[in-house]
């Protein structure tokens, strides 16, 4: 590998988990890599930083069981208008769920459009429970698994690695449902507002 280009595509990206996934991982890399984050305004620039890299790695949050729309947009562009020469693309995604798996689709979505368009499929790593392990005793887990990511995208491997909280289900949906809400309470909202289907404003 010659150099890594690692795209934050998360929609609140300055202020996101996958921005403190991005660099924990190119903290990890041993290769030479530059982190940026995805917006509607800087497609071609991206585009353009891609012919320099030989891999890139998307990070981004699942997004109702797909790819966020930020990076939707940018697939839509490297469509339309490719590097010349394009990376080997590998995916770093996290989800709120406990189970890595939920992030499959979102997964598929990305390998799909590898395939239709002429781009080489790299490694994974799914994250499960991704809101939260990384302010938790387990965060050394999440840690582990994105520097084996690192080693993997250096050395040319195409691996699919997952890493979760290893807690009984029912107990993370009690911890999660206890701090949900907590942060109603602190932004003045009940647990019967964030209950209905009602949207701000509507």
């Amino acid at each position: 590998m010659d150099k890594l280009l690692i795209l934050n595509a998360s929609p609140r990206a300055p202020k996101s988990n996958s921005k403190r996934y991005a660099q924990l991982f190119a903290n990890a890399c041993p290769a030479e890599s530059v982190c940026r984050n995805v917006n509607k305004n800087n497609h071609a620039e991206l585009i353009g930083a891609m012919e320099e890299c030989s891999d890139l790695l998307f990070v981004f949050p699942l997004y109702a069981d797909g790819i966020p729309v930020t990076l939707l947009r940018l697939l839509k562009d490297m469509e339309e208008t490719p590097p010349q020469k394009k990376p080997v693309v590998s995916v770093l995604i996290n989800c709120g769920f406990l189970e890595p798996a939920q992030n499959d689709v979102a997964i598929d979505m990305v390998r799909l459009f590898c395939a239709q368009n002429g781009y080489d499929f790299g490694s994974v790593l799914k994250i499960g429970s991704g809101e939260a392990i990384l302010d938790t005793p387990f965060a050394a887990f999440a840690r582990a698994k994105i520097k084996k990511l690192a080693l993997c995208i250096a050395k040319g491997k195409k691996r699919t690695l997952k890493v979760s909280m290893p807690l009984p289900k029912k107990l993370f949906l009690r911890a999660s449902r206890s701090y949900w809400e907590n942060y109603g309470r602190k932004n003045g909202v009940t647990k019967e507002e964030m209950s209905t289907m009602r949207i701000e404003g509507e």
